[in-house]
């Protein structure tokens, strides 16, 4: 059974195979983190790693049982119990429910652990199924994203209340 990790440096050469593995299925949806970041990927890591420590950041990897990397799942600018989520999951496990039950347990998590009470996502409109995981999630649109954070893709941002008041609060599964 696959479990959810916080980042840990034993980590970065299984977060690089996911990484290498799936770069144009990635590439399809989401921005393309370039040849730098494969050739200076121990550096990029590090400095995640120094981000999570300085508590700006809190990220994680969803791990197979034989240590492959299957999904990241990231809390970013983590500020005054807000932070942004953002993840990617392996092309072998899409469409299989693999991200939108992380991305609950990130939820619960991001209360709980961290002490969050909003999480905020963007999308790029073209990726449909982000969206369904995060409306599946909880998640409800709020308003246009800019372009300029998604690629130049057009998008919209979601928010979902971790507190479980409102019209935010997690949605019932519609698979």
């Amino acid at each position: 059974m696959a479990q959810l990790k916080p980042l840990h440096p034993d980590h970065a050469p299984a977060v690089l195979a996911f990484e290498r593995a799936n770069r144009a299925y990635f590439a399809a949806a989401v921005f393309d983190r370039g040849d730098a970041y494969f050739d200076h990927f121990a550096e990029g890591f590090h400095a995640l790693l120094a981000e999570q420590a300085a508590g700006v950041c809190a990220f994680h990897v969803l791990v197979a049982e034989d240590g492959s990397v299957l999904g990241r799942f990231n809390l970013v600018d983590i500020e005054e119990g807000t932070a942004d989520l953002g993840y990617r999951v392996a092309r072998h496990v899409a469409g299989h429910g693999v991200a939108t039950t992380t991305v609950r347990e990130l939820c619960a998590l991001a209360a709980e652990r961290y002490g969050l009470h909003t999480l905020r996502a963007a999308v790029s409109d073209g990726n449909i199924a982000s969206r369904k995981v995060l409306v599946k999630a909880g998640f409800l649109p709020v308003g246009p994203a800019d372009p300029a954070n998604l690629s130049g893709r057009p998008g919209t941002w979601y928010r979902r209340d971790l507190g479980g008041h409102g019209a935010s609060a997690e949605a019932p599964d519609r698979r």
